[in-house]
């Protein structure tokens, strides 16, 4: 992954302020996977969400804890998609390498320390996001690439 992949991680703007919903996307390869899950947050914030505010205020009226439930549902939505339905798996990073380098692979200091956690209810993983949320939206956490891991995982390599 490049220096720009590497850094990326899901960044929202400040609570309570007009942006509040909006993640911060630098430009170049990691903005189109921001912007999908960008649209499940708004889905999130405006259909599933429940409160006593308007639409527009739906979107703006959210704190740091909101905005980490809306990324956590966003994240297992599509993580939830990709597994057909029927499973998804997270990627974390751990201290632990979990695979040696050999052959062609090259190194990277995140690769080898994935670790998978796989779901079968929707709900447990969508609790789990929550509970580890700052491992996807923490800088320096490598969120996006996490993110992307869990995708492939998820729906699996063969399909």
């Amino acid at each position: 992954f490049s220096c720009e992949w590497a850094k990326a991680y899901f960044r929202f703007r400040e609570p309570y302020s007009d942006l509040a919903y909006a993640l911060e996307a630098e430009k170049g390869g990691t903005r189109a996977i921001l912007m999908a899950v960008q649209a499940h947050i708004i889905k999130y914030l405006l259909f599933v969400r429940n409160t006593e505010y308007t639409h527009l205020e739906r979107l703006c009226r959210i704190s740091r804890q909101e905005q980490g439930e809306a990324l956590a549902a966003a994240l297992t939505d599509t993580l939830w998609a990709a597994g057909g339905g029927g499973r998804a798996v997270i990627c974390l990073v751990t201290a632990a390498v979990h695979v040696m380098p050999s052959g062609d692979y090259k190194a990277d200091n995140l690769t080898e320390r994935i670790q998978l956690f796989e779901f079968s209810e929707k709900a447990a993983a969508q609790e789990f996001i929550c509970d580890h949320i700052n491992c996807f939206r923490g800088e320096g956490s490598h969120g996006v690439i996490l993110f992307l891991y869990s995708l492939l995982f998820s729906r699996t390599l063969e399909r």
